[in-house]
């Protein structure tokens, strides 16, 4: 229970004056100096509902003991009231620069202390009520941005569950292998790494790449729709069977937006934009809008070159894999349609990377591979 006033002067004289002052309504306990004070203080600091100090001390004056308890971070649990004959106006601005509360001059007027007590103890309670109510509310704030946090976690989740499922029937369809969809994603991941660093105006953050990755693995969701026998037919597809085939993307687009109730955030628009514009070039020849430039948004674009890429370098039902260096060099020569030149720095960039990790992906296959045959 706060109930005592500590006063701090080095004349017993002054003391005894507020002493008399004050003994009916509170406990009143006694320090000679600053330093004698800071001890009781911190021995009492729960009782004590006020401090009177003066600023001319041995040992340790009034503004040192100021400091000393703002060093501690003590003031903010009561008042301390400067009373003083001091006349220097830059003195008593000093104490109050470190937390004084009030300031009375020498000698004192019983009324006038008893009120200008009465009055910031009023405002002291006010202001600690205020801040318990704050810091209930703080606690609480802190607890639902825990809850909201983990059912932000368990959405991500969820949304990459609806995603895998998805990646993983479009694999066992996939003509290009049953790890395309693995691999674009490692791609697209290591492209937009760069795109990040250099070209910031794209606003791509770790958190956003990692997304577009994720959501990469659906590029082709839209061929599980298609015929066994045009998607898998070996050799060269007649000009019909090409315009079947780039069907795809509009048909990806409309699984997409028919489980879009399931999922939300920025996982349902990147998986809008990967399937729907992963075959949109950038002088506008691509499908299926003939989007051009940056009308293409930036997660299509990167998906359509790491897809490409490892189109290129893998083995599929209509033809052979392709070094990594010629299919680097086709995709660099346009021989592939039009990439953005910022993307293609990238490529530039990220070669010895990409070519590190799809030889990572071949052997991680060779095992599957073997660990089936067994």
């Amino acid at each position: 229970m706060r109930d005592k006033i500590l006063i701090v002067d080095d004349s017993k004289f002054n003391r005894q004056v507020l002493i008399d002052i004050l003994k009916d309504s509170y406990a009143v306990i006694e320090a000679q100096n600053g330093l004698e004070a800071l001890k009781i203080v911190e021995g009492q600091m729960k009782e004590i509902v006020a401090v009177f100090l003066d600023i001319n001390m041995p040992e340790m004056d009034g503004i040192t003991f100021l400091k000393k308890m703002t060093e501690k971070d003590y003031l903010g649990a009561f008042p301390v009231l400067v009373v003083t004959s001091e006349q220097s106006v830059n003195q008593v601005a000093e104490c109050f620069e470190y937390g004084a509360a009030d300031y009375i001059r020498k000698p004192v007027n019983t009324d006038f202390v008893k009120q200008r007590l009465e009055k910031l103890l009023k405002l002291y309670e006010q202001k600690n009520d205020f801040k318990e109510r704050l810091d209930k509310q703080t606690l609480t704030m802190r607890s639902q941005y825990r809850l909201l946090q983990q059912q932000a976690m368990q959405l991500k989740k969820n949304n990459e569950n609806i995603i895998n499922i998805l990646g993983t029937i479009v694999e066992y369809r996939n003509m290009e292998g049953r790890t395309h969809t693995t691999r674009v994603k490692g791609f697209t991941k290591i492209l937009g790494k760069y795109m990040m660093k250099d070209y910031p105006e794209y606003g791509l953050t770790e958190d956003k790449i990692n997304a577009i990755a994720t959501a990469s693995v659906l590029h082709d969701v839209g061929k599980v729709m298609l015929s066994d026998a045009v998607l898998l037919k070996p050799g060269k597809l007649t000009a019909e069977e090409f315009e079947y085939v780039k069907s795809h993307s509009i048909k990806g687009y409309d699984i997409v937006n028919s489980i879009a109730d399931l999922w939300e955030g920025e996982y349902i628009e990147y998986s809008r934009e990967i399937v729907r514009w992963h075959h949109e070039k950038y002088d506008g020849s691509g499908y299926p809008d003939g989007l051009k430039g940056d009308e293409i948004p930036i997660s299509a674009q990167l998906v359509s070159v790491a897809d490409c890429y490892d189109s290129l370098i893998s083995e599929s039902v209509y033809k052979g894999a392709i070094p990594y260096e010629e299919a680097y060099n086709m995709i660099l020569q346009g021989e592939c349609g039009m990439f953005s030149y910022k993307l293609l720095e990238c490529l530039r960039k990220a070669k010895e990377e990409m070519e590190t990790y799809a030889k990572s992906a071949e052997k991680n296959e060779d095992k599957m591979s073997n660990a089936e045959g067994v």
